[in-house]
C-alpha cells in the first residue's frame, strides 16, 4: 500500500508541481502539502484527475500552534472511492489570513468550513454562509484554540422567572485549580501518607 500510495504523491507532484509544495507517505497514509492560496485548485485536480479521483471530502479540520508565525494548520481529508485509497491535504495559515472556501468544488464543505471558523477563528473567503454552527451566536471566542480558557467566558442558563436563556460570567463556587499528576517516581518531592514507613527500614 505504502508504495502505491508513494507512486500517486510522484504522480501528483509531477503533474502539479506549482500547487504540492511538498508530501510524504507515512504509516500508510499520504499527506500533500499546499500554500492556502492554492487549495481550491489542487482540490478541483485531485478531484478530476483520472489517476487520482478523490470525489469525496471526508472532513476539514484544523490544528492551532499557539507558538508558531502560521499559527493553523487546516487540514483536508479525501477519500478516493475508485482507488480506496485517502489523501490528507495540509495548509499552514497565520491567524489573519484568509482560506478560501472549496464549497463550490464540494458543497459538502459548507458545514466542515463553518465548524473550523466556529471552533476556531479560521475565515474562508467565498463561503455563501459563513456563521457559527456549534456554539450560540453569542458565543465569545473559539473554544478549541489553546489559549481558550477551560472554564470559558460565560454560563448559559434557563432562568424559570424571567422565561428566557440568560448569559452570566463563569462563576466557580470554589477557587479554579491546576493539577500537575506528578508522582514521586518521575522526580517530584511529594511526601504522601505512609512514606514514613519505609524510612523507619
Amino acid at each position: 500500500m505504502s508504495e502505491q500510495l508513494q507512486e500517486l504523491a510522484e504522480h501528483l507532484a509531477l503533474k502539479k508541481p506549482d500547487l504540492i509544495s511538498g508530501h510524504s507517505v507515512t504509516l500508510g497514509e499520504l499527506t500533500l502539502e499546499a500554500v492556502a492560496s492554492d487549495i481550491p485548485a489542487l482540490v478541483e485536480f485531485l478531484k478530476a484527475d483520472q489517476t487520482a479521483r478523490f470525489a469525496s471530502l471526508v472532513d476539514i479540520t484544523a490544528i492551532d500552534y499557539p507558538g508558531d508565525e502560521r499559527r493553523f494548520c487546516v487540514v483536508y481529508h479525501f477519500l478516493s472511492m475508485y482507488r480506496n485509497q485517502r489523501v490528507r491535504v495540509k495548509t499552514y495559515v497565520r491567524e489573519d489570513e484568509i482560506v478560501p472556501s472549496i464549497v463550490g468544488i464540494h458543497p459538502s464543505a459548507n458545514w466542515f468550513e463553518r465548524e473550523v471558523f466556529d471552533m476556531f477563528g479560521i475565515l474562508f473567503s467565498g463561503h455563501p454562509d459563513l456563521r457559527r454552527i456549534l456554539t450560540d451566536y453569542g458565543f465569545r471566542g473559539y473554544p478549541l484554540r489553546k489559549d481558550f480558557p477551560t472554564t470559558g467566558y460565560t454560563e448559559v442558563r434557563y432562568d424559570e422567572v424571567q422565561k428566557r436563556v440568560v448569559y452570566e460570567p463563569v462563576s466557580l463556587t470554589q477557587e479554579y485549580r491546576q493539577f500537575d499528576f506528578m508522582s514521586p517516581w518521575e522526580g517530584a518531592e511529594y511526601v504522601l501518607p505512609g512514606d514514613e514507613k519505609g524510612e523507619a527500614k
